[in-house]
C-alpha cells in the first residue's frame, strides 16, 4: 500500500499508486475546468501533488501547455530570480563492479580505459578547475569496494578543500556516489560535503532490476532508500533524479515527485536539487537500444511541471543537453548548470582523454566556462558561483524555510554579484568582463535593502582591491 511516510521503498514509491495516477491523468486530460483549478493552485507557488502534476503532463491542450510554461517561468523567477549557479563534475574513478546496461562503466565493458586518480592527480585536476573559475564541484565515481572505498572518497574531499591556487578555491564539494550505509553518510557529512546526490535511474522496480542485473546496485530497495539513510546520517541536503529514457517518462516523472513528497513529509525537508538527465550516447551504449527516449517537447514540459510541483528545489541540467536545449530549459525552471565539463577521468588536465575511452557519456555542449558565462550574460542570467548558504549553515530545513518565505533573496542577489565579480577579476576574458561589469553595476542598484546594497557595494570595491570571499 502507498504510505508517503514509510521508509520502505515499495511503500513510498508504490507501483499501484503510480499506475492509478497515470490512469487518473488519462481519464481527466480533457477536463479543462479541473486543470485550470490545478493551475490556479500552482500560481500560488506552494507546489502541487504528484497526481495533479501528472494530469498537467498528460494534457495536450496547446493553451494549457503555454500556461504551464508561463507559470513555471513565474515560479522560477520568484524563487531563484535570474541567477544560475555554476558547477563542474569531477570524475575520480571509472572502476565499477555493477552491470548497469545503460552505463559504459559497467563491469563487462572491456573497451573503456579504466582509470583512478591519485591524490596528486586530483590536485592537478582541481587546479585546472580553479583556473577556469569554478568554486563548486560534483564528485563522481563508479562503485568499487576495492578501488573506490569510502576512505578514498573522504581523502579526495580533504585534498580538494585543501587546494588554494592563486585566488582559486573550491568552496563546496557535492558528492554523487553509490548508495551506502548510515555510518558512511555520517563520514561524508563530517567531511563537509555540500549535497549528497544519487539518481534513482528509474522507479519501476521490475525495469530497474532488468537494467541492473548484477552488482550491489541491483538491490532496488537499498538504492531507493538511500536518501532516508543519508538523512539519518545527518546529511540534510540531498539531490535526486532519474535518467529519462530508461522507463516511460510518465512513470518516472510520477515516481520522482513521489520521492520528493516522501522526503518532505518524512523529514520536513524536500530535495535540495532535482536533476533531469536524458539518456545519451556513450562508448558501447546506443540510445537506439532504448525505446523510451524523450523528445524535446515532452522534456520541456517535464522540466516546467517539476518546477511547478516542487518550486523550492534547485533544478540541474548537465552538458548532456545542447546549447539550444539548455537555453530553453533555463527559462522553464533550471537553476544550476555545468560549464566547461569533462566526463572523463583526468579530462581537465588532459582533455584528449575524452577520446581515450574513459568518459561516462558524450557531451553535447563543448563550450568553455568563459563562453558559457558570456552566453548566460547575453541571455540576462546572472552566472553565480555562490556557496554562501552551505558555508553559513543555511542547509536543510533552515535553507528551505528561508527559501519558501522569500527571505533568502536578501542574500542571493548580493552573493551572486560578489562571486561574479570575483570571476570577472580573476578569470574572465575582456569581452565577458565588460558584459559582467555592466550587469553588476545595473543590478547592484536593484538590491531592495539599502543597508545590504551599501554593504555589497563596499565588498565589490574590496574585491577590486584584491580581497576575496565576501558573503551575506
Amino acid at each position: 500500500m502507498y504510505n508517503i511516510k514509510s521508509k520502505i521503498a515499495e511503500e513510498f514509491i508504490s507501483d499501484s499508486e503510480i499506475r492509478d495516477t497515470m490512469a487518473y491523468a488519462r481519464e481527466n486530460k480533457d477536463n479543462i475546468e479541473l486543470i485550470r483549478t490545478i493551475l490556479s493552485k500552482a500560481r500560488e507557488g506552494k507546489g502541487i501533488t504528484h497526481r495533479e502534476a501528472a494530469l498537467l503532463l498528460e494534457c495536450d491542450n496547446v493553451d494549457i501547455i503555454n500556461e504551464i510554461y508561463d507559470i513555471a517561468k513565474e515560479i522560477k523567477h520568484k524563487f531563484y530570480g535570474n541567477r544560475i549557479v555554476m558547477f563542474a563534475p569531477l570524475y575520480l574513478s571509472n572502476y565499477c563492479v555493477n552491470g548497469c546496461v545503460y552505463c559504459p562503466y559497467h563491469l563487462k565493458n572491456k573497451n573503456i580505459r579504466r582509470k583512478k586518480l591519485s591524490q596528486e592527480e586530483i590536485r592537478q585536476e582541481v587546479i585546472a578547475l580553479q583556473d577556469m573559475g569554478h568554486k563548486r564541484l560534483a564528485l563522481e565515481a563508479g562503485e568499487h569496494p576495492v578501488e573506490n572505498p569510502i576512505e578514498y572518497i573522504l581523502e579526495s574531499i580533504k585534498t580538494i578543500y585543501s587546494i588554494k591556487h592563486k585566488n582559486g578555491a573550491i568552496r563546496r564539494v557535492n558528492v554523487n556516489i553509490a548508495a551506502t550505509t548510515v555510518e558512511n553518510y555520517r563520514k561524508l557529512r563530517d567531511a563537509g560535503i555540500g549535497t549528497y546526490i544519487l539518481f534513482q535511474e528509474t522507479y519501476n522496480k521490475e525495469n530497474y532490476e532488468a537494467l541492473h542485473p548484477t552488482g550491489p546496485k541491483s538491490n532496488y530497495a537499498y538504492h531507493t532508500e538511500a536518501m532516508d539513510r543519508a538523512m539519518e546520517g545527518g546529511i540534510d541536503d540531498v539531490g535526486i533524479g532519474v535518467l529519462f529514457g530508461l522507463e516511460t517518462y510518465r512513470y518516472d516523472f510520477i515516481g520522482l515527485l513521489m520521492h520528493a513528497e516522501h522526503l518532505e513529509a518524512t523529514y520536513g525537508v524536500g530535495p535540495h536539487t532535482i536533476s533531469v538527465p536524458r539518456l545519451c550516447m556513450a562508448d558501447d551504449i546506443d540510445t537506439a537500444d532504448f525505446k523510451n527516449a524523450v523528445p524535446d517537447d515532452i522534456f520541456f514540459r517535464i522540466v516546467a511541471i517539476i518546477r511547478i510541483a516542487v518550486p523550492y528545489t534547485g533544478m540541474i541540467i548537465s552538458t548532456r543537453e545542447s546549447e539550444k536545449s539548455r537555453a530553453r530549459l533555463l527559462e522553464l525552471g533550471i537553476s544550476q548548470i555545468s560549464g566547461g565539463s569533462r566526463t572523463s577521468v583526468g579530462g581537465y588536465v588532459k582533455p584528449e582523454d575524452e577520446s581515450e575511452n574513459s568518459a561516462q557519456f558524450d557531451v553535447a555542449d563543448h563550450r568553455t566556462l568563459d563562453e558559457v558565462v558570456g552566453w548566460l550574460l547575453d541571455l540576462d542570467h546572472i552566472p553565480s558561483f555562490c556557496t554562501a548558504c552551505y558555508r553559513e549553515g543555511r542547509t536543510g530545513d533552515r535553507f528551505m524555510s528561508l527559501l519558501k518565505s522569500g527571505q533568502i533573496a536578501n542574500c542571493c542577489l548580493p552573493n551572486a554579484l560578489l562571486t561574479l565579480r570575483e570571476y570577472v577579476d580573476d578569470y574572465a576574458s575582456p569581452e565577458v568582463k565588460e558584459k559582467a561589469m555592466a550587469m553588476i553595476q545595473r543590478l547592484l542598484q536593484t538590491i531592495p535593502n539599502e543597508k545590504a546594497r551599501a554593504t555589497a557595494d563596499k565588498y565589490l570595491k574590496a574585491i577590486d582591491e584584491g580581497q576575496r570571499d565576501f558573503r551575506f
